[in-house]
């Protein structure tokens, strides 16, 4: 026992010794003042202590923090001093020690028992407010990329303290991007946590025209308005609206319009709502409902009886109706008001709503920027619809125009077309498994896939087609008997699971205008080559004598024939060229889509519309056709998004109105051949 006080006394003595014996510094007193809320801190308790020690500012606070942070931190039991544990070392004995330094200026405090200090162990939650109480600190670093990491921080969890400190870090910014970056995030922390109404107004000036989502988050807070009722519109407050009940809506600024046949909202306050308003303000009584009714009086049922009413009596609206007044007659229960009485306290008072930033210069900022920038996301947005029509207008034409080449000069309804469209996707995949590069395989896969389906095409003529000339009907059959085929063979080979068309490392991504408008790089690449098959085709058909000698069959065969051409080889030809066609077109949907034995099936029923629409035979008519067939259901899904084959059902019924008022298409042929 005596050996024991004897080391307790050389204990203290030592602490004593090596701990300087000196007036607390203004740091140290920070520390001392709040060291209960240090050593035991939850979220919600430590928000004063860091906001002390960012205002206090100096390396010791940053590294405090960082320790803090990190726990790193240790106090000594018997005093509740703060300090840093250099290391831990282990005398012969067994018995661990503990090497302190100053938690301000880094000096030696000696050495103590390990057992006579505490490690402070904040939560997540405290550590999550000490890194963004960090972020000032980091923001005057040398280090860059800290700056840059803080920065990102402190966009995530901005804070009122972080206003003057990203200020004066603007200010000493070398890096230009950086710099741009600082400045951004200070418009949008004064926008959110400002003072200064004229700074705030001047912030959301600078923001017009910036379309990035992050500008309207910060600016649509700024709008949300409260629904308030009285019996006279007052005088002091930052009005956003009047509302009229089931007659105006609220607009997206907070201001508020009248229904119109474009816009389909619904009534911001209905009648039932605006007295439930009225009542809950305490100008006029609650509205009693029939359920309500009904509870009230089973609660006031005593003995069988409501207000000396038997219960057996009030079998009919009526009589609980008076069971009911006489509740409201003794006093037991609220009046109950009519629909004519509800109807006429409601057109009494005066509905509005208040902003709930009081000032108004602010909120007129906020809603004349707003305003701006949805219009030109409004813009943007028919852009983008626009550019989403031209896209599968491209995929169409390409899918189409094979199909309109043989349609056009032989009169043959090819139900297999689509599979050509399989052929050609399977072609570019199987070049794919040989040639790694993506790039060089495409290159190959294309011609590839032209070859293979040209020879297909040719031969399903030969075998099958020139038989069932001028009898369309056995021909749609034969076709579709033999589309059956070809997808069961496809299967056989492939499987049923769909393999990757993989598309070269350069169309990945998509060409981005602005957070509204972007389009993919393979929809660019897949317009891109409609354009150039368009220009090819319009330069083979007039051009050159296969074109020419398909125009004369196409016109006149029999006068073509007594002319030398021979019907019969540019009937096969012409299908071959057709079926080709569709096989480049399959190895470039085959880049987006699902490579399976289905994949053309996915596509003819659009490729026939489209050549029926555009004109039976005509180069031009398709590509108006594909146009006309893209756009309208592109148009047709941004009116109801999620309902794809509602729009596809009310895209055919258009079409089908579209045929009756013009049965040859946009682009009718001329001659001979629009009369067969």
């Amino acid at each position: 026992m005596i050996r024991f006080f004897v080391r307790l006394f050389l204990l203290s003595l030592s602490i004593a010794i090596a701990l300087p014996a000196m007036a607390q510094s203004d740091f140290e007193e920070v520390l001392s003042r709040n060291s209960k809320l240090i050593q035991k801190s939850s979220s919600k308790t430590v928000g004063p202590v860091l906001e002390e020690l960012q205002n206090f500012g100096s390396n010791a606070a940053e590294n405090f923090l960082y320790n803090w942070k990190d726990k790193a931190l240790y106090f000594i039991k018997d005093t509740g001093q703060f300090v840093y544990v250099a290391s831990f070392p282990v005398s012969a004995d067994g018995k661990k020690s503990a090497v302190l330094r100053h938690v301000e200026t880094g000096e030696a405090l000696g050495e103590v028992l390990a057992s006579t200090i505490k490690q402070v162990k904040p939560n997540s939650g405290v550590r999550a407010k000490i890194a963004a109480a960090m972020v000032p600190f980091q923001l005057a670093s040398d280090d860059a990329e800290l700056r840059a990491a803080s920065l990102a921080a402190l966009s995530r969890d901005f804070q009122s303290s972080h206003l003057l400190p990203l200020k004066k870090a603007i200010e000493v910014e070398t890096l230009p991007d950086l710099k741009e970056q600082m400045k951004r995030a200070y418009i949008f922390g004064v926008i959110g946590y400002g003072r200064d109404n004229a700074e705030i107004e001047t912030a959301i000036y600078s923001l017009e025209g910036d379309l990035s989502l992050d500008v309207r988050a910060a600016l649509n807070p700024l709008l949300v308005s409260q629904v308030l009722v009285a019996k006279q519109l007052p005088e002091d407050v930052n009005l956003a609206r009047i509302i009229i009940p089931e007659k105006t809506i609220k607009h997206d600024d907070g201001s508020a319009g009248r229904q119109s046949l474009m816009m389909s909202s619904e009534y911001e306050l209905s009648l039932a709502a605006s007295y439930d308003l009225m009542a809950a303000a305490g100008l006029a009584p609650p509205f009693i409902t029939p359920d309500m009714r009904n509870k009230i009086l089973i609660a006031a049922t005593v003995d069988g009886r409501i207000a000396g009413i038997p219960v057996a009596s009030l079998a009919s609206e009526e009589s609980r109706n008076q069971a009911y007044q006489a509740l409201v007659d003794n006093g037991t229960a609220p009046p109950m008001v009519g629909e004519a009485e509800r109807q006429k306290a409601v057109a009494s008072a005066v509905f509005y709503a208040v902003y709930d930033n009081p000032s108004a210069e602010v909120t007129g900022a906020a809603r004349t920027v707003l305003k701006s920038i949805n219009v030109r996301v409004g813009i943007y947005k028919f852009l983008d619809l626009v550019l989403d029509g031209l896209s599968l207008a491209s995929i169409y034409f390409l899918a189409a125009i094979g199909l309109a080449i043989t349609f056009g000069v032989m009169r043959v309804i090819n139900m297999a077309h689509g599979e050509f469209i399989m052929m050609g996707a399977y072609t570019g995949y199987v070049i794919q498994l040989f040639i790694p590069n993506y790039t060089l395989s495409i290159i190959v896969a294309l011609p590839a896939a032209f070859i293979i389906t040209f020879l297909a095409g040719v031969v399903m003529e030969r075998l099958v087609i020139r038989h069932l000339y001028k009898r369309p009907l056995e021909t749609l059959l034969a076709t579709f008997g033999i589309s059956i085929a070809l997808q069961q063979i496809a299967k056989n080979i492939f499987g049923t699971q769909a393999r990757p068309l993989t598309s070269p490392a350069w169309l990945d991504g998509a060409f981005v205008v602005n957070d509204i408008l972007s389009i993919s790089n393979i929809r660019i690449a897949i317009f891109c080559l409609g354009l150039l098959f368009l220009g090819l085709l319009v330069f083979v058909m007039k051009r050159t004598r296969f074109g020419l000698d398909t125009r004369a069959v196409t016109q006149n065969p029999a006068m073509a024939a007594s002319m030398g051409i021979n019907p019969d080889r540019i009937n096969m030809l012409t299908f071959g060229f057709g079926s080709g066609i569709a096989g480049i077109a399959g190895v470039a949907i085959g880049l987006f889509s699902k490579v399976t034995s289905e994949l053309g099936s996915d596509y003819i029923v659009q490729s026939f519309m489209t050549v029926v629409v555009g004109g039976v035979g005509n180069i031009w008519g398709t590509l108006a056709g594909a146009a006309m067939i893209g756009s309208l259901q592109k148009g047709i899904e941004w009116f109801n998004p999620s309902n794809t084959l509602a729009a596809q059902t009310y895209m055919i019924i258009f079409i089908i109105l579209f045929i009756q008022f013009r049965p040859r298409g946009i682009i009718a042929l001329k001659g001979r051949a629009a009369e067969e």
